[in-house]
């Protein structure tokens, strides 16, 4: 269901002092955004309300997260979601920032300088046509994207309510290279030891649908020999150029 524009958002998040402000300026110094640059830097992509992001920064204080959606009225939502995870946990917001960008362009983003060590991708679109597929932020053509600023053994984790998306991302991932470390169709009884809730994950549970998961490392030099054989056969799946200059995709 499409979120109500809620005038209070954009004002919110002009005036928050962890929101990045046309973030591709920041491209190759993402780390230097944060206090505590030498952290592990981990990404979450389409962070929605917040939830997930709120729980996991307040809890790792030793790492340093970038949360993103394309919607600033529902990071309006989320950054009131983190300031109240970081009071009740009695921490500043230090190791967190948001940003509204368009994922399909993550690669004018971030650049292979950031390099993140975790990217955590929960309940995205499952684009179930056919046609629409290749919208998906699992699909190889983002793959390649995470790849040019993916730590050696870094990961991709990813929680899904949706089969089809859920056995269709495992080929994805092996096919084009990385490694398959954990799979679980149902995460709340798999004893994997931490994962917050999202607000899609909450009302699917109360619903009885189980959670789906996996994880998949990259492997530097063999991931990236086998991401250059598929794009062999596979060319428009090649990350496109980097504009010159600061890029501001339209944000919703």
């Amino acid at each position: 269901m499409r979120m109500r524009r809620k005038k209070w958002a954009r004002p919110e998040l002009a005036a928050c002092p962890y929101f990045l402000k046309d973030p591709s300026r920041f491209r190759g110094a993402m780390r230097e955004q944060f206090p505590r640059p030498d952290q592990p830097l981990w990404l979450e992509l389409g962070c929605g309300k917040g939830t997930f992001a709120a729980r996991l920064g307040a809890d790792h204080p030793e790492v340093n997260l970038l949360a993103i959606d394309i919607k600033s009225d529902i990071l309006a939502v989320a950054r009131r979601n983190i300031q109240a995870a970081y009071h009740e946990a009695g921490r500043e917001v230090d190791n967190l920032r948001l940003c509204a960008y368009e994922i399909g362009l993550i690669h004018t983003l971030l650049s292979p300088e950031d390099v993140v060590e975790k990217i955590f991708i929960n309940f995205p679109n499952p684009w179930p046509h056919t046609g629409h597929r290749k919208k998906r932020l699992t699909h190889p053509k983002q793959l390649v994207l995470y790849a040019s600023f993916l730590a050696d053994g870094g990961e991709i984790l990813m929680k899904t309510d949706d089969e089809p998306l859920f056995r269709d991302t495992q080929e994805y991932l092996t096919q084009w290279g990385f490694d398959l470390t954990y799979v679980t169709w149902d995460l709340h009884q798999s004893g994997w030891p931490e994962s917050p809730m999202t607000e899609h994950e909450e009302k699917f549970t109360a619903e009885g649908i189980p959670t789906k998961f996996l994880a998949a490392r990259f492997r530097k030099g063999c991931t990236d020999v086998r991401i250059a054989e598929q794009l062999t056969r596979y060319p428009k799946f090649a990350p496109p150029v980097v504009p010159e200059g600061v890029f501001r995709p339209e944000i919703l």
